[in-house]
């Protein structure tokens, strides 16, 4: 397969089918959701969360990453933003209208809206990406509708994530997302700039992201947003690192919402090269690994190593060292042979707290604790054999 797959049907997207999913990142910027930066629209809010919530009754999964809190938040205050005050003004407008944006989404789904907002610092810290990554997968278990934005009320510029293409993308690997749609007011991605050059050809599927790709992307396409296709292309490759496909699609298009509703779409598939799990058990590999470890039992270590099995506290024996909840730690089975290490994977709990659960059921981690992160010492997920 060529890395670029150009359409044969002139300046047109062809039909395809979309890749198998189970739970998926969508994320709608600013452009489909306000009209010249001021104010929020539903005209094309309501056909997407109409196929999210097509989706969700077909028993699958969706994450909302939505814009839209600055504009909506611009459209309520006369004043003009101070001179100079450029950062704190969109931190301001932010906060005023986030809550216009979790309203306008809330008023198309029966089930709740759940707003999560997230910093630079939240996903980087392991703690609290773990932290984040759990709360996201409760909302999806109550049966929720996460919607998730950038917390531009707290966060600094040098560590800002940017535009929330990248922060979805950010998203997709954290809940583990088959798939990443990204509805844009483009029908995908062309050659070069469609509404600068009639001769732009469209592309169909692309396998990987060049210095190449990236040029035909050009710049921002809107008033409303903080990227335009180069930041969806960049967004795309950070999906493919975690083994995540990334569509992108025309949400101001009834017609191309529709086909997604049918397991098809019109636009670009940007391929991840190598499955979902495989890029993440690559990613575990390349983590460092702290000064401390979890001894287990050697029943422990079979379920581990011979059917694929979590890593409970009954099968623990202890924890030896110092670690923190989400860093890298060496699974060490002990027995008549004396200790190796069997495994790797990211601890739930600090030594000190698997020290208190060791050999303990795991409907008495409360009990013993007083909280929990789940009936884990190490999910399956986040563990590789050594």
């Amino acid at each position: 397969m060529s890395a670029v797959d150009l359409s044969a049907a002139g300046n047109a997207f062809i039909e395809q089918d979309l890749p198998p999913w189970r739970r998926a990142v969508l994320k709608v910027g600013s452009s489909l959701l306000a009209e010249e930066g001021v104010g929020l629209k539903s005209r094309h809010a309501l056909a997407l969360a109409q196929f999210v919530a097509a989706s969700i009754a077909d028993a699958r999964e969706v994450v909302l990453v939505s814009s839209g809190a600055v504009a909506a938040g611009r459209a309520l205050v006369a004043r003009q933003p101070a001179a100079g005050a450029a950062m704190a003004a969109r931190q301001a407008l932010a906060a005023l209208g986030q809550a216009q944006m979790i309203a306008l989404w809330q008023r198309f789904f029966d089930r709740p809206v759940a707003q999560v907002l997230l910093t630079h610092d939240d996903l980087r810290n392991r703690r609290r990406y773990l932290n984040a990554r759990a709360t996201l997968m409760e909302l999806l278990r109550l049966g929720t509708l996460p919607v998730i934005n950038e917390n531009d009320t707290v966060s600094v510029d040098e560590l800002k994530l940017g535009d929330n293409d990248n922060l979805a993308a950010i998203v997709a690997a954290l809940v583990d997302a088959d798939i990443l749609l990204i509805a844009t007011d483009i029908d995908g991605l062309y050659t070069v700039d469609p509404r600068l050059d009639p001769g732009a050809q469209p592309i169909n599927e692309l396998q990987g992201i060049s210095a190449e790709s990236l040029a035909m992307a050009g710049g921002a396409g809107s008033t409303a947003g903080t990227g335009g296709m180069r930041t969806k292309l960049e967004a795309a490759a950070r999906a493919a690192g975690a083994g995540i496909d990334t569509i992108l699609f025309n949400g101001t298009d009834a017609e191309s919402i529709r086909l997604l509703g049918m397991g098809k779409f019109r636009g670009t598939r940007l391929r991840a090269g190598r499955s979902r799990l495989a890029a993440r058990k690559h990613w575990l590999q390349q983590v460092p690994v702290v000064g401390g470890a979890i001894i287990v039992d050697p029943g422990a270590a079979t379920a581990l190593l011979e059917r694929g099995a979590s890593l409970l506290p009954g099968g623990v024996i202890m924890a030896d060292g110092q670690f923190t909840r989400g860093d890298m730690v060496e699974i060490v089975v002990r027995d008549n042979a004396g200790d190796r290490c069997v495994a790797r994977g990211l601890s739930q709990y600090s030594a000190g707290d698997i020290r208190r659960i060791a050999r303990r059921h795991s409907r008495d981690i409360d009990e013993v604790l007083g909280y929990n992160y789940g009936g884990n010492i190490v999910h399956r997920d986040d563990l590789v054999m050594a």
